[in-house]
């Protein structure tokens, strides 16, 4: 069977830190061939492509998609998303999408309908959705009714993304030569936001994905010290279109602290009982009474992050395999329009209603 051909838009430096290897392992095994790679500097974009062995190379994104890969990995920064996985998927490609989904809620919904008019498949790099942790999480949410209705769900999260954010430093994970553009992540026109766009996101994708809420109005607070332009850490109120009501916290913090483990928490109370994630501490917890007491066995990196899972089942797809989607078009939707809803809420003081 021919190759799949794979093509990479926004080759920077998580794409080569993390997506271009797990690309290359599938290529290794026979399964694909990296056709054609997109990134905005030439000189840069040259290295990437003598690196991960690349057939061609383009400053421009629609040579990309003129390509006719039949995978398009969307990496790029993003206020760009929507048109470029727009353009992969109408072209009759499986996309695998950096988060943020996009800025827009309006564009996200526009990208799920596009799935649905396609029929392509469109997987959100929200990596941890398919770590055996959170699937297993997912499983008790569903098991005999899982906690019952949702009455209050608290979510918490901190990375170490200060010098980031404020543009005094890369992300620790990511290539530090291949540093990102201002305008990817620290610059509010383009960005859409800091903490909140760059990390919030995946706390919010893995707890929708688990509770199949939607928000239907949020109250937000932001800082922003260090002079950044956007904020580090946020502080979100928000209730549920089912009447469920939630917390949502964020920080930046400092590198080396917990061996830049990401700290992220979910508490979910429902009407028959509690769970309780911790992906620092590797805790998964689900009481419904003394009888009914689960604590999960975990290794001791059960909840670190990686976004392996989102690479091998747009793959995956794409062969015809039929993988899971942890992390659909219509969850990352529900995703935008939250943290949208949060930076109205943070420039107008007030609580702001999420138009449904």
């Amino acid at each position: 069977m021919a190759r799949l051909r794979v093509g990479i838009i926004g080759a920077g430096s998580w794409a080569v830190s993390s997506h271009l290897p797990n690309l290359a392992r599938r290529r290794d095994a026979g399964e694909i061939e990296l056709t054609i790679v997109n990134r905005r500097d030439a000189q840069k974009l040259v290295r990437i492509r003598e690196a991960f062995d690349i057939e061609h190379a383009t400053t421009d994104w629609r040579e990309v998609i003129a390509a006719a890969p039949d995978v398009v990995v969307v990496a790029s920064p993003p206020r760009l998303h929507h048109e470029q996985t727009r353009a992969a998927l109408e072209a009759g490609a499986h996309v695998m999408c950096e988060k943020p989904f996009t800025i827009d809620p309006a564009d996200a919904w526009d990208l799920e309908e596009t799935v649905r008019r396609t029929g392509r498949q469109l997987f959100i790099a929200y990596g941890w959705n398919y770590r055996p942790m959170i699937i297993a999480a997912h499983r008790l949410m569903r098991e005999d009714g899982g906690v019952g209705e949702i009455e209050h769900v608290a979510m918490r999260m901190d990375s170490p993304t200060r010098e980031l954010l404020s543009e005094r430093g890369s992300y620790h994970d990511a290539a530090a030569e291949l540093a990102p553009h201002p305008d990817t992540w620290s610059r509010p026109e383009t960005a859409g936001g800091g903490y909140g766009q760059a990390q919030l996101t995946h706390l919010l994708g893995m707890t929708l994905w688990l509770t199949e809420l939607r928000g239907a109005a949020v109250f937000a607070l932001m800082t922003r010290p260090l002079g950044a332009q956007v904020e580090l850490h946020d502080a979100v109120a928000m209730r549920f279109s089912s009447g469920a009501i939630g917390s949502m916290g964020g920080a930046s913090s400092h590198v080396g602290a917990a061996d830049n483990r990401h700290g992220v928490e979910v508490h979910v109370v429902g009407h028959r009982g509690i769970l309780h994630v911790d992906l620092r501490d590797n805790v998964l917890w689900r009481y419904r009474g003394p009888g009914d007491d689960i604590r999960v066995p975990l290794d001791a990196d059960a909840g670190r992050y990686d976004c392996i899972g989102p690479i091998d089942a747009v793959v995956d797809a794409a062969l015809g395999r039929a993988p899971a989607n942890n992390s659909p078009a219509e969850l990352g939707a529900r995703t935008v329009e939250i943290l949208a809803a949060a930076y109205r809420s943070a420039e107008s003081g007030r609580l702001e209603a999420i138009d449904s």
